[in-house]
């Protein structure tokens, strides 16, 4: 139920810049994959076909304004199930009420416990809002309370999702860089996941506000809390599989504050011996193995790997205008390590990012 927790809405207009990197397309080093003749996928962007007046997508060099946000989902057949979705000019069906129990087995008395306040954040199925606890060993402290309307859960995807986010938040805690859960809530109307309120904004925002780069020690002081975090909830046997800079949180401005990783809407739980072959994820962030549906919790890695890149050069290392020729890019191109600032770049950072 991809959806941000403690995210500061941004109201800045979105505008294309003039200056675009042109986009070379090469064969891929750092993952061999099968080559793949034709994927049914490579049709205009699967984005729009659940919703309409999709932002354009963003151009290759991180710079201001802000831009659109990648968006996480199922692509395609997944995406149309998990929205229920038809052709675009037909009303969503439901499946039968009758036949999808609502009902999780959270708690009830939500509104007892908790005073709802700004909403701080949107997404697909719902919305994240402050809320101050009234009672219990956190009373006092300010949280941040993801809501999901269940009028919105039409499919049994969408209700096993949030069960599953769920069972995933509570299986992950007490890791400093893991957002806390605190508790899941519902009545008639709503489910309530209440959460540890950040407060620094989105990695994403850092990034654009020193112009699109970072040095290498202050990517190295990003990267070991991103790697630590996601050590961890691999050994648990979860894979995130929404791995992006949107998706890690600061906990206050300060510069050196501690990055927290949120969003396990789309997140699984994987044996070691187990391939997922479900196509999910942003796609500028996606990995090959993705794409060709056979992997693991190596589809994080790759992911790592490309906000490495990002984090030092201020550019993606895959881009397109679509986001089908995105999954052609990363299916079929080499990144550049050739322009600046490259070259004064350590060996050991290249090496990183390309293994």
């Amino acid at each position: 139920m991809g959806l941000c927790h403690g995210k500061e809405i941004n109201s800045t207009p979105i505008q294309e810049e003039n200056s675009v990197v042109p986009y070379n397309e090469r064969s891929i080093q750092n993952a061999e994959t099968p080559k793949l003749q034709k994927l049914p996928f490579y049709i205009s962007s699967p984005f729009q076909i659940s919703y309409k007046n999709s932002p354009s997508t963003p151009l290759r060099i991180f710079k201001r304004p802000f831009p659109p946000p990648s968006p996480a989902k199922h692509i395609k057949a997944f995406l149309a199930r998990r929205h229920a979705s038809l052709k675009p000019n037909e009303d969503t069906i439901p499946e039968d009420d009758l036949l999808l129990s609502k009902n999780f087995g959270f708690l009830k008395d939500f509104f007892a416990k908790h005073d709802l306040g700004d909403v701080v954040g949107r997404g697909h199925f719902g919305y994240t809002c402050s809320a101050m606890v009234k009672k219990g060993e956190l009373k006092g402290q300010e949280v941040a309370v993801k809501v999901i309307p269940k009028g919105k859960l039409t499919t049994t995807i969408a209700i096993e999702d949030v069960a599953r986010e769920v069972k995933i938040l509570r299986s992950l805690t007490r890791h400093k860089n893991l957002v806390q859960f605190y508790d899941a809530y519902e009545d008639e109307d709503n489910v309530y996941i209440v959460m540890e309120l950040c407060r620094g904004g989105e990695l994403l925002e850092r990034i654009l506000s020193r112009g699109g780069k970072y040095s290498e020690q202050d990517a190295k002081f990003i990267m070991v809390q991103i790697l630590s975090a996601v050590a961890f909830f691999h050994l648990q046997g979860v894979v995130h599989r929404d791995l992006k800079p949107e998706n890690f949180l600061f906990v206050s401005k300060d510069e050196k504050s501690v990055i927290k990783t949120i969003d396990f809407g789309l997140s699984d739980f994987v044996n070691p011996d187990e391939r997922l072959n479900d196509i999910v994820g942003s796609a500028y962030y996606v990995a090959p193995e993705v794409l060709h549906r056979s992997y693991g919790t190596e589809a994080d890695i790759w992911s790592i790997g490309v906000i490495a890149y990002i984090l030092l050069c201020g550019s993606r290392p895959f881009w397109s205008r679509t986001e089908s020729g995105i999954f052609r890019a990363v299916l079929k191109a080499k990144p550049s390590f050739e322009e600046d600032p490259w070259p004064s770049l350590s060996p050991e950072a290249i090496d990183f990012i390309k293994k």
